[in-house]
């Protein structure tokens, strides 16, 4: 599932006639290296869904050849945020337990294939959820407080009020889809699922090998293209 249906109010004026994940980062647009880098994992299949902008990426999908195959979501009527539109997708996904990946998340990968790591540690026995984590202090372009605190298992509570997480949601997971029984019909964040699980003690996290990018403003965009330069030196 990869998500393309958000405003992208951070990254105006760029956003204003260009949808964010159609922006380019070092000469291809955000969702090019996300569909990418699903076909270096080897998934085949995904769901795009599209909101702000539609036809702009409808239009780029068409033209877009290899893997993985390409279904649209249609969220024209109404934006339905991250777990909303999750929940409207889910009769397109197949059944048991699938990616979720902003069309916006970018990152120079270590020595394996993030995606692949992370498919690799998905246990459904013990986990509902497995989010991708990167590290705050050695991430590019962010200079929040974090999101999550992970102990010695891998289990991931909420950061505390007032306090510093060292990771931060890097904007990938693999959910359960009973995640979203009883869950609004309308618009409503990935954060109620991700609670969901960790009150089941089920949410866990794998930490990111590599450089993540938090391409969140226009300014960022060459913050994330001197740092993938420099890895390509």
């Amino acid at each position: 599932m990869v998500l393309a249906a958000g405003l992208g109010t951070r990254m105006r004026p760029l956003t204003d006639r260009t949808p964010k994940p159609l922006i380019p980062v070092y000469g291809r647009p955000l969702l090019d290296h996300v569909l990418d880098a699903l076909a270096v994992a080897g998934v085949a299949e995904a769901v795009v869904n599209v909101h702000h902008l539609a036809d702009q990426i409808e239009a780029h999908l068409a033209m877009r050849r290899g893997p993985p195959a390409v279904t649209l979501s249609d969220e024209r009527g109404v934006l339905l945020e991250t777990g909303g539109g999750v929940r409207k997708a889910l009769p397109l996904l197949a059944p048991g337990p699938f990616l979720a990946i902003n069309s916006d998340t970018i990152w120079i990968e270590g020595t394996r294939p993030n995606l692949v790591r992370l498919m690799e540690a998905f246990d459904p026995e013990r986990m509902d959820a497995l989010l991708l984590l990167a590290p705050g202090a050695s991430s590019i372009g962010y200079d929040g407080v974090g999101d999550f605190v992970m102990d010695a298992n891998g289990r991931l509570s909420r950061r505390k009020e007032r306090l510093v997480a060292p990771f931060i949601y890097a904007g990938v997971c693999i959910l359960k889809p009973d995640l979203f029984e009883a869950t609004p019909e309308g618009p409503f964040s990935l954060n109620l699922v991700f609670d969901r699980a960790a009150e089941r003690e089920r949410l866990f996290g794998l930490r990111l090998d590599g450089v993540w990018m938090h391409v969140g403003t226009p300014e960022a965009i060459a913050l994330a293209e001197e740092a993938i330069q420099r890895s390509s030196e």
